[in-house]
């Protein structure tokens, strides 16, 4: 079984830092076998918050927020930088590959959400997926 994630096109990257666009699995849970999503960091990081709070799996930390990269006066890129995207993509990608492996958060409503949905309906109802 695989889950596997195709980063967007590198020029739509560095205007839409962290996004992912194209998802392909043949895990059986998940009803589409292929969907298109477009993810920040603070996605991530709901998700993430959404999976703690209501499930009973240990989630893997994300990779940092980098505010230090933000500040003025930075003699590099800061957040733009090719080899802090890169770095940071991998990070998010070893993230959703652990989450979406796991089999208990394979039933969690939010997880097929930022999977397969393309926007995050933050309101939605907690719960578990039905196959």
């Amino acid at each position: 079984m695989f889950l596997q994630w195709h980063r967007a096109d590198r020029r739509k990257l560095t205007l839409q830092i962290n996004c992912f666009s194209l998802l392909q699995t043949n895990l059986p849970i998940f009803k589409l076998k292929e969907s298109c999503v477009r993810r920040r960091y603070s996605d991530f990081e709901w998700l993430k918050n959404e999976l703690e709070r209501d499930s009973k799996i240990v989630v893997p930390p994300l990779p940092g927020k980098a505010l230090k990269r933000q500040l003025p006066f930075r003699g590099d890129e800061g957040i733009f930088e090719e080899s802090f995207i890169e770095e940071r993509r991998q990070g998010l990608e070893q993230f959703i590959n652990k989450i979406a492996g796991h089999p208990l958060a394979q039933n969690e409503r939010c997880l097929h959400m930022f999977l397969q949905e393309e926007t995050i309906d933050r309101n939605y109802v907690p719960g578990k997926v039905r196959q």
